[in-house]
């Protein structure tokens, strides 16, 4: 292969069958169990990486997420926690961290936009009356989240508004002597969103200590709300709204 040659298909790895194709990425029936609860604002000051800054109120959004019908990605099911944020004075999300149960995703996830992805068994059912997301790394129960199923319908517009809005990541890839070469703070939007159905009801969270599933780290002080929403969209592609690496943001990012 010349070196034109590589330079013309290096988007991906590995090589010469890159483990998720090009976008963009479209979303049949995602399906989204999101529990919101509020949690020590210093411990959640301490995950926020600036120039983001919390929201008021120290809320958490715990999210389990079905996706069976993913162009490129296939089937596969994610959970993980988000937190509102602000940037530069706007609203918007930052993902504290993300498991699920594909290798496409978690590689496209990483490589292209910096979702936090890593291996794990979540998943999201119906129990009788009753929505259950789980999460489990290995064998070890990380996190039981339950919605009443379908109790009361939510306002379309907030659900569309909710899945909208500006998201944040932090993107890190790191040289070949282990020193970052890519540090940058990423902003994606959910595109071309149709809310299929939407609902809120009484909801109850556990989280469970854990070393590298660290999800209990952001404690459960009080559940203050939950939403199931049924939709099709586009995951957007990101853009670079911060350098950390970059001439003159060094020396500035030591400050907090």
């Amino acid at each position: 292969m010349y070196v034109n040659e590589v330079r013309k298909q290096a988007w991906a790895m590995p090589l010469t069958s890159p483990i998720y194709p090009r976008g963009p990425y479209r979303f049949i029936n995602r399906e989204f169990l999101v529990i919101s609860y509020r949690t020590d604002p210093t411990l959640l000051a301490a995950v926020v990486p600036a120039p983001l800054e919390p929201a008021p109120g120290a809320i958490v959004k715990m999210e389990f997420i079905r996706m069976p019908d993913s162009t490129g990605f296939g089937d596969y099911t994610e959970s993980g926690q988000v937190t509102p944020v602000t940037f530069e004075g706007k609203p918007g999300t930052y993902s504290h961290n993300m498991f699920l149960n594909d290798d496409a995703p978690i590689a496209g996830g990483r490589e292209i936009w910096g979702f936090p992805k890593k291996l794990a068994a979540p998943s999201l059912r119906v129990d009788k009356d009753v929505l259950v997301g789980t999460l489990d790394y290995g064998d070890l129960r990380v996190a039981t989240g339950t919605m009443g199923y379908k109790h009361r319908p939510f306002d379309h517009g907030k659900a569309l508004a909710a899945v909208t809005g500006a998201n944040y990541l932090l993107k890190i890839i790191p040289h070949v002597d282990c020193t970052p070469r890519v540090c940058e703070l990423v902003r994606y939007h959910c595109q071309d969103v149709s809310i299929k159905g939407a609902w809120e009801g009484p909801a109850a969270l556990q989280l469970f200590e854990h070393a590298l599933a660290p999800v209990a780290r952001l404690p459960v002080l009080e559940v203050v709300g939950a939403v199931h929403i049924l939709t099709d969209l586009t995951l957007g592609l990101g853009e670079v709204v911060h350098d950390y690496l970059a001439d003159g943001v060094r020396a500035a990012g030591k400050a907090r």
